[in-house]
C-alpha cells in the first residue's frame, strides 16, 4: 500500500449501499394493517410519497401496500391524515436486520 492510499479518507456509504447490506425475515402476517376504506377517502395520500421503502403504490385510485421491504421507520402511521393504518412491531425474529459496516 502506498503512502497516498493510507492518507485516503474513508468515504462514507450512501444509503441505498446501506439498505443493500440489511436483511429481511418476513413474516406471513403483516406487521402493518392498512383500513382501505378509510384510505379510498384519503385525498393527499401521503404515505406514497413520504414511506421511504416505497411500500405504497397507486394501482388506479386505489392504494396498494407491501409490508415485505418495510423499514419499520412507522412514518406510514405517523403521516396518515384517515387513521387508516395500525403498525405493530414484527413478531421477535422477524422484520428487518440492519447491518452498518
Amino acid at each position: 500500500m502506498s503512502a497516498q492510499q493510507a492518507k485516503q479518507e474513508p468515504q462514507p456509504m450512501k444509503l441505498e449501499d446501506i439498505l443493500q447490506s440489511d436483511v429481511w425475515n418476513v413474516d406471513e402476517e403483516p406487521h402493518i394493517v392498512v383500513d382501505y376504506t378509510k384510505c379510498e377517502k384519503c385525498p393527499a395520500k401521503p404515505c406514497i410519497y413520504l414511506c421511504p421503502a416505497g411500500c405504497y403504490t397507486l394501482a388506479g385510485d386505489r392504494i396498494v401496500f407491501s409490508y415485505e421491504g418495510c423499514v419499520e421507520c412507522g412514518t406510514c402511521r405517523v403521516i396518515c391524515p384517515m387513521d387508516a393504518i395500525t403498525w405493530n412491531y414484527p413478531k421477535s425474529g422477524h422484520g428487518i436486520i440492519f447491518r452498518f459496516t
